[in-house]
């Protein structure tokens, strides 16, 4: 530890320390991305719904602010923005960076935001990570590249130039939907990349996320994907999740978490059984417009999602409304 001794300069009045002062001279020394590496990600992270006007395109920052107090009420323990929940994928540049920026502002640094940079266009993803780089973000994360055939080298090269760009910690989305070449030995040569502290797993090959786990001798930050079977992928050594139905009901998985955590397993099972009735609802109705409708019946003016994704009739609407409410939704202790 360096103690901190006063020193008043004799030449200009100013009054500095030699703590100051050791970390002036030290700074361009500092390892900063090996200290990236120990940064870790736990507890509860909703994956953020991006609320819409009307004219389902243009941020309606009053609902994310509201919708941002509401989870940091409920016990979120930070926020995943512009992933595929938040649409990030198919809103413009401008509505990215103004969301990104939305969430920074009023979050605060209560609780960290990632912030899912993704492009078909690699200098577009790159852009995407500076600005949210200079807005404040805690963390960027990316899919591999889609559509076209990538290999091995490709996502690695992808990632590699995605991190060189910035200097805050990099997080994998690992989402098959993506990339089927996302193998654990992969992943892992990822993780040697000195910014990449992380994986976002979003993918139920469990027996691949330990295989990870193990390779990378449990450094990687290994965060939970899918909301169905977070009970599995904490058991299988996920830090955290991150999820799309999280707004819905998210005390109830912070509190699967905790039981998790404190071993009491047969209670954290009925609480995944008791999501996952409400989870096969909005599955039964597609995940994302059921999800943002969900949060409409919650209060938050989140708007429909974005074209060509469904938009419900009123009596669709109805209809998803009363089968949730048979499941038990919303839960009493929301």
């Amino acid at each position: 530890m360096v103690k901190s001794v006063i020193i008043k300069s004799t030449f200009s009045g100013c009054v500095v320390s030699i703590s100051q002062i050791f970390l002036f001279v030290n700074y361009k020394n500092y390892d900063w991305e090996k200290k990236m590496k120990t940064v870790k990600y736990t507890g509860i992270l909703p994956a953020f719904i991006t609320p819409f006007k009307e004219d389902n395109q243009t941020i309606n920052t009053p609902a994310v602010r509201q919708m941002i107090d509401r989870l940091l009420e409920q016990g979120a323990n930070g926020f995943y923005i512009l992933g595929a929940t938040g649409e990030g994928l198919v809103m413009s540049r401008e509505a990215r960076e103004e969301m990104c920026e939305v969430a920074v502002e009023h979050t605060a640094g209560r609780k960290p935001v990632i912030c899912h940079v993704a492009s078909m266009n690699l200098n577009e993803a790159v852009e995407l990570a500076k600005h949210a780089e200079r807005t404040g973000v805690d963390a960027i994360a990316s899919v591999p590249p889609f559509f076209y055939y990538y290999d091995g080298t490709d996502i690695y090269n992808y990632y590699k130039k995605i991190a060189n760009s910035v200097h805050i910690p990099v997080i994998v989305y690992h989402h098959p939907s993506a990339s089927k070449n996302m193998s654990a030995e992969l992943l892992a040569k990822i993780f040697e990349i000195d910014n990449v502290m992380g994986v976002k797993w979003s993918t139920n090959d469990f027996y691949e996320m330990m295989r990870l786990k193990d390779l990378t001798q449990g450094e990687m930050n290994i965060i939970n994907g899918p909301d169905e079977m977070l009970i599995c992928g904490l058991a299988a050594g996920a830090d955290a999740g991150i999820g799309s139905t999280y707004t819905s009901m998210l005390p109830e998985y912070v509190r699967l978490y905790n039981c998790v955590q404190e071993g009491k397993l047969e209670e954290a099972r009925q609480i995944q059984y008791k999501i996952n009735r409400v989870i096969g609802v909005f599955l039964k109705n597609e995940c994302i417009p059921g999800v943002k409708y969900a949060a409409v019946l919650q209060g938050f003016d989140v708007g429909e999602a974005t074209y060509p994704m469904r938009h419900f009739t009123e009596q669709q609407k109805k209809d998803m409304e009363a089968e949730l409410r048979a499941n038990g939704w919303p839960f009493t202790e929301q």
